[in-house]
């Protein structure tokens, strides 16, 4: 009934959100509360919008509960612009940015909270499978635009390599490097989401850093990372995988075409870092495959 969601809700938000939650509670994406405007709703990317005006009483009220009446208990989340919740529920928040030597310090006279709704879907990701593993896990990208499931397609595939398959795939180390505290979806460093008992997480880390830090101090087998972009990103990656470590990423794009044409990214993809590189889209909703490639950019499957 996602009462973690509705717990930092004051009571006019809350039943209106209690009643929305329980009829579309599968398919609701996020809830939007913005300072003097209609309380919103998105289901697959489409605004619904309720007749209750918020109010800097409403916002208040949310603030606290995020942070437990003391601001200074989520002064680092508020320089990230976020704060994960129970469940791993990821709540934005928008306003007044205050810079110090051109870095954010913090945000200030809060007016907006955007609530994403964190899904696992255990068992996604097992079509992919057959196609990921051959006698131990291949280097992997997931390519697709906003809400096509990348995040909840590797989360789901943390899940499968630190848990095993019976007596077909045996559990391996999985590291997490969770910048965003999205895949994991960590509360005081603890996942939200389910996972094997072979899993570590490294939250709220840069990636780059992170990665590195994994490899000296955890040695995983494999490093799941979420949107890969910057160039010490890339160079992260092609030093974990130097050093033995099957790595699965995600980037923003519309096939394998766009990537190409990323400098950032032209030298993993010149150099076959990756052996497998699968196009997501939101077809028929969130992690739908589109394409599978192999390293030489052979096509393995296609919808």
């Amino acid at each position: 009934m996602l009462e973690e969601v509705l717990d930092i809700f004051p009571p006019s938000i809350r039943e209106i959100a209690e009643a929305y939650i329980y009829d579309h509670a599968t398919k609701l994406e996020e809830i939007r509360v913005r300072v003097s405007r209609p309380l919103e709703f998105t289901i697959h990317n489409l605004p619904y919008f309720q007749p209750y005006i918020v109010t800097e009483d409403d916002i208040l009220f949310i603030l606290n509960k995020l942070s437990q009446f003391s601001i200074y208990m989520i002064e680092e989340e508020l320089k990230k612009g976020y704060v994960t919740i129970e469940g791993g529920h990821r709540v934005g928040l928008a306003g007044k940015v205050i810079t110090e030597n051109g870095q954010v310090r913090v945000i200030r006279d809060v007016t907006s909270f955007n609530v994403r709704i964190a899904k696992q879907q255990i068992g996604i990701a097992h079509s992919l499978i057959p196609f990921l593993y051959e006698n131990h896990w291949l280097s992997t990208i997931l390519i697709g635009p906003p809400q096509t499931g990348k995040t909840t397609m590797i989360r789901d595939l943390a899940r499968v390599m630190s848990t095993g398959i019976e007596k077909n795939i045996s559990p391996v180390k999985v590291g997490i490097v969770d910048e965003r505290s999205e895949i994991a979806g960590c509360v005081k460093g603890i996942p939200q989401h389910t996972f094997g008992t072979r899993i570590d997480v490294l939250d709220s880390c840069p990636k780059a850093e992170g990665m590195m830090m994994m490899i000296r101090s955890m040695s995983p087998d494999v490093l799941i990372v979420d949107e890969i972009g910057s160039e010490q990103d890339c160079q992260a990656v092609l030093e974990a995988v130097n050093a033995g470590v099957c790595v699965v990423m995600t980037v923003h794009g519309f096939d394998l075409e766009d990537l190409k044409k990323r400098p950032s990214l032209r030298e993993l993809i010149h150099l076959q870092v990756f052996q497998r590189y699968i196009v997501l889209s939101n077809v028929k909703g969130p992690g739908t495959i589109r394409h599978i490639y192999d390293r030489h950019h052979k096509k393995l499957m296609m919808e």
